[in-house]
């Protein structure tokens, strides 16, 4: 395995094991607050390995203050973690527990209100911890943009967002009515999920461009293969030329900018490559602007699709807009931030119940692929503030084995003033158990079927 997967594999440990931690500690900081006893606090799954014929709990460590309930301990599995909450029918499946005569100090003899706030308080933590993250984020670098006007050439878009109408150099200017700013995440899915679309056009013409339902699953197939559905047209401007080579021969300098291959316009970086990666090993006629004159010259294209040129930075080329943070408005900012992502995934989660959202669920691998192959710590704190928005989400929904399955049947105890038996609990911890097992399995699988079986049957 390489060191790219390795540093992944990492990242994703070390996001997951946080937003667990922080998430069990939730319900760890209510049941304490509460008398609630807490007989084991894990970081990831002590599964054991008895009825294998090997005498270990499956933890690496374990330990249990003096005068303390609670066992805290890592277990070896890093899928998640657990809070074992007495007298409370859970993952464990202590039933045994369950059968004894009720005590002050168990789960299932404290007032439903108080179970209540045990159960979301993972997901309250998980929420603010998103928050904490993304005010953290802007206080210590600021938000950097680019506005669209100051991107002079507009945008470029993918083969799909041709079809639909979208032409190189458009500037979005709103969806569904909202008006776009600047390209970022938030921007890009309010595109793709619109209804329409509104673009700036030859710096004069406002077009109307109709987005199909369900096209967020093209978008992100492309994305997928590293095809962006929109980005910036950066111009090619040279930055610097390679000693011996072609261009420096030619007398390409710092500051030039190429026009043309072979008489084929070449007006930002992206038309560029394709042509030079289209005359790969050949050689091209390069027109390229130098102090006021068109230039012509003949370059050799390398085996690679390169003719000896390093590109000016699209932060060189276009002015970028710096956003400061204080503190104290630092917070605010984290709040919005926070709460935009959790009502984008919240509308994004809808197409899950569509075939395509079916197979388009990634498990453990494709939640590993999003993190940078380098060690970014923006990128790193952004993914998971993002990751960590998810999980409050995904852990709210109403599935039994859930934290949402247990806030569904408290109020349902809080409405009709009676606890559902312990045995239909049992029962619906099982199925809800059976059904996340079922999900992970199958998400898990379109990444087994997406990176090792598809490219085989091709």
């Amino acid at each position: 395995m390489t060191a790219t997967f390795w540093i992944k594999a990492l990242q994703l440990i070390a996001s997951l094991g946080l937003l667990v931690f922080i998430h069990e500690l939730g319900h760890f900081m209510w049941a304490r607050l509460f008398g609630v006893r807490v007989e084991k606090f894990y970081l990831f799954f002590d599964i054991g390995l008895k009825k294998l014929g090997i005498n270990w709990d499956g933890s690496i460590f374990k330990f249990k203050p003096k005068n303390s309930d609670t066992e805290y301990g890592m277990g070896w599995m890093p899928l998640g973690g657990y809070c074992k909450i007495a007298g409370m029918i859970d993952e464990s499946m202590d039933l045994e527990q369950m059968q004894q005569p009720e005590q002050p100090w168990e789960f299932r003899t404290k007032p439903a209100w108080q179970r209540l706030l045990i159960m979301i308080g993972g997901v309250l933590n998980n929420f603010l911890l998103a928050i904490i993250i993304y005010a953290g984020i802007v206080y210590y670098w600021g938000e950097q943009y680019i506005p669209y006007q100051n991107a002079t050439l507009g945008m470029t878009f993918s083969d799909s967002a041709h079809k639909l109408g979208f032409m190189e150099g458009d500037i979005p200017l709103t969806a569904d009515g909202k008006q776009l700013n600047y390209l970022n995440s938030d921007e890009i899915q309010a595109i793709v999920t619109a209804r329409q679309v509104k673009v700036l056009r030859g710096g004069k013409d406002t077009v109307a461009i109709n987005i199909p339902s369900n096209y967020i699953f093209t978008a992100n197939k492309e994305a997928e293969a590293g095809i962006p559905f929109i980005d910036y047209r950066i111009p090619v401007v040279v930055e610097s030329t390679m000693p011996g080579d072609g261009a420096e021969k030619a007398g390409i300098k710092k500051g030039d900018r190429l026009l043309m291959i072979d008489s084929v316009a070449t007006a930002d970086y992206k038309s560029l490559t394709a042509q030079l990666m289209a005359h790969k090993g050949d050689t091209v006629q390069v027109t390229y602007e130098h102090a006021g004159k068109s230039i012509t010259a003949a370059l050799p294209v390398s085996t690679a699709g390169k003719i000896g040129v390093s590109f000016k930075l699209i932060t060189e080329v276009y002015k970028v807009e710096t956003k400061q943070y204080s503190l104290l408005t630092s917070v605010p900012r984290g709040i919005e931030m926070g709460c935009t992502q959790l009502v984008n995934y919240v509308e994004q989660f809808k197409y899950i119940f569509t075939k395509e959202g079916a197979q388009s669920l990634g498990g453990f691998g494709a939640i590993g692929s999003i993190f940078p192959d380098t060690w970014d710590w923006y990128r790193f704190w952004t993914l998971t503030a993002f990751l960590s928005i998810i999980l409050a989400f995904m852990n709210i929904l109403p599935i039994p084995a859930l934290d949402g399955g247990h806030v569904l049947f408290l109020l349902y105890e809080i409405i009709f003033r009676r606890k559902p038996g312990d045995k239909f609990l049992e029962r619906a911890q099982m199925v809800g158990m059976s059904i996340l097992i079922a999900l992970l399995l199958w998400a898990n699988g379109n990444d087994i079927y997406r990176w090792i079986i598809k490219p085989f049957i091709q």
